[in-house]
């Protein structure tokens, strides 16, 4: 075998590996069927020496050459689409990891609760303690403003500005009032009543003010303490029936769990983009498969121009 048909042969060879890899890429039926039959092709010059090897040669910068360039030029593309879709997943990886690390958790919000309550009957004892004595003793549990300050942006409800008002209006009400503290006087009668049993319900905010809300043990009353005045009062869970509190998620926690439904989507869809083709360009190549697979394909190789410009002017389009 002479030197010039050996270059050649070696050529259409490095070609059809190209064409391989393609077909591993897109993992698609009629890409396949292309280089199958490109292979056959190449391996009847390779077995038969008495065949012109231009033919080959020809075949090649006709077809295999145009549909080559024109698989990486979606292969480029749907590349730099998918990146764009896994700069977005960094981005929203990168949101949850620093709303997690930030994200106070159920079991502490739990936990802190059960401290606050006790926080809040002590100091609400040793309220019914001063105001009896006119005594000017500050009666709160050190760092009783902790806990709103640590959950109110995860665990508290939003309430309209109107409703916030209607809550923490002292109008027609009976208060025992010192420096330190304003208290309901029913509300103290029925604290005592109960034995200052009570615990946290449910936090409430409006801007950067916040509500707590704490249930008697033994009724089915409630009231509020208003950290900003330190007030005291009963509480109308009438006010607050358009109130949705059927959540048991932490704002951070519904937003987190949004993200990663998010993310799981935008990897779904690069998955997918990774390997599309247009459908004008499935049609284009399909239509070639059948050219090449005719019987005379190389009785007719010079009047392949036609599908060879039609592959080069898919190239100059904006499909992809």
């Amino acid at each position: 075998m002479d030197e010039y048909r050996i270059n050649i042969i070696k050529k259409s060879n490095t070609e059809i590996n190209r064409l391989q890899l393609l077909s591993v890429f897109f993992d698609d039926e009629v890409i396949y069927k292309i280089y199958l039959r490109s292979q056959v092709i190449h391996q009847l010059f390779v077995n038969n020496e008495e065949l012109e090897i231009e033919k080959l040669d020809l075949f090649h910068l006709q077809f295999t050459d145009s549909v080559i360039e024109l698989l990486r030029k979606i292969k480029k593309s749907n590349e730099k689409n998918v990146s764009l879709i896994y700069d977005e997943i960094d981005l929203n990886e990168e949101l949850i990891g620093r709303m997690t690390e930030t994200l106070a958790d159920q079991k502490s919000f739990r936990l802190d609760k059960q401290k606050q309550s006790l926080k809040v009957n002590l100091s609400l004892r040793k309220l019914f303690s001063v105001l009896s004595d006119l005594s000017t003793e500050f009666p709160f549990s050190k760092n009783i403003n902790v806990f709103s300050a640590k959950y109110a942006n995860d665990f508290y409800f939003d309430l309209s500005t109107g409703q916030f008002a209607q809550l923490i209006n002292i109008q027609n009400r009976q208060v025992y009032t010192n420096v330190h503290a304003i208290i309901e006087k029913k509300l103290m009668g029925k604290l005592c009543k109960y034995d200052f049993r009570t615990e946290f319900y449910i936090g409430l905010k409006s801007g950067e003010q916040v509500i707590e809300v704490y249930k008697f043990l033994d009724t089915d009353d409630y009231y509020l303490f208003f950290p900003s005045r330190n007030l005291f009062l009963f509480c109308d869970l009438a006010i607050l029936k358009d109130l949705d509190t059927s959540t048991n998620l932490s704002e951070k926690e519904k937003v987190i769990q949004e993200l990663q439904y998010k993310n799981d989507k935008l990897k779904s869809n690069a998955a997918v983009l990774k390997t599309a083709i247009p459908q004008e360009v499935i049609n284009l190549l399909e239509d070639s498969y059948a050219k090449i697979s005719d019987i005379n394909f190389l009785n007719h190789l010079s009047n392949f121009d036609v599908q060879s410009n039609i592959l080069k002017t898919m190239l100059k389009t904006d499909l992809f």
